[in-house]
């Protein structure tokens, strides 16, 4: 019997304690995540649009919301990233991206259980905020945004979200007369599609945005789009917000740490 055979048992059972995972990751020889039903998720999508990140982050700080297992996490802390924080609602996921960071040796990664909505509490701005696939699982999705935009988002932000609907965008005007009513009706308008059940046997797929709506959203929230990374992802930079004189678009204000 070979010496390794009993760390890789205790590993495997590990694993499988933690279990089931969402992430994909491969930890000392074992995969937590094999059968997925994507397949090798999120490794497959990421190295489709890997290549509109700058792959030297050296002294950058990241924040990843709604990490799950950190597999977004650990890719940064391999371009170099100086810290890299991930927050998730479910602790089962930050107990996994905890083993799995010390497993792979990643001591300059660290999760905090915390909602999107409070990401004021961590007053602190980073270098690179990561939100992939949380949006249409919030019941106050543009508000995440705002609150994203407002308190953490220091210079870019890789963003992610399910759409469905048209791809196509509606050039739009900056205003209309009350009497316009017919561009609503046009599939390339920004529509943000309400699940009242389930989709996907998923009770937490509240919205489903078409194209047109992602990009209007980030836009609105004060986010450029630099570049449209894949199909449903964007890199962004942080820009001004729309009608900022107007007063804060954030419905929550500037909070500390309790």
């Amino acid at each position: 019997m070979s010496l390794l055979e009993p760390r890789e048992e205790a590993l495997r059972r590990r694993i499988e304690e933690l279990g089931p995972w969402f992430h994909n990751l491969e930890l000392g020889g074992v995969w937590t995540a094999p059968d997925h039903f994507l397949g090798d998720y999120p490794a497959f999508k990421f190295r489709r649009f890997q290549h509109a990140l700058p792959t030297d982050l050296t002294g950058k700080t990241v924040l990843d919301i709604g990490c799950n297992a950190g597999f977004y996490s650990f890719e940064m802390k391999r371009r170099g990233a100086a810290r890299v924080l991930g927050i998730d609602e479910d602790e089962r996921y930050l107990a996994q991206a905890r083993f799995a960071a010390e497993e792979l040796g990643f001591s300059g990664c660290a999760f905090e259980q915390l909602s999107v909505y409070d990401v004021g509490r961590l007053g602190e701005r980073f270098d690179l905020v990561i939100f992939m696939g949380v949006l249409y699982h919030l019941r106050h999705p543009l508000l995440a945004l705002d609150l994203i935009r407002e308190h953490v988002a220091g210079d870019m932000m890789l963003f992610q979200s399910m759409q469905r609907g048209s791809r196509q965008v509606l050039p739009l005007e900056d205003d209309y007369p009350f009497t316009e009513t017919e561009m609503f009706l046009e599939s390339g308008y920004p529509k943000l599609h309400f699940i009242e059940h389930r989709y996907a046997n998923d009770w937490t797929n509240w919205w489903a945005p078409n194209r047109a709506c992602t990009e209007a959203m980030l836009r609105a929230s004060g986010f450029a789009i630099e570049t449209h990374a894949e199909d449903e992802v964007y890199l962004c930079r942080v820009s001004d917000i729309p009608y900022a004189e107007w007063g804060a678009t954030a419905v929550y204000p500037q909070r500390g740490r309790e």
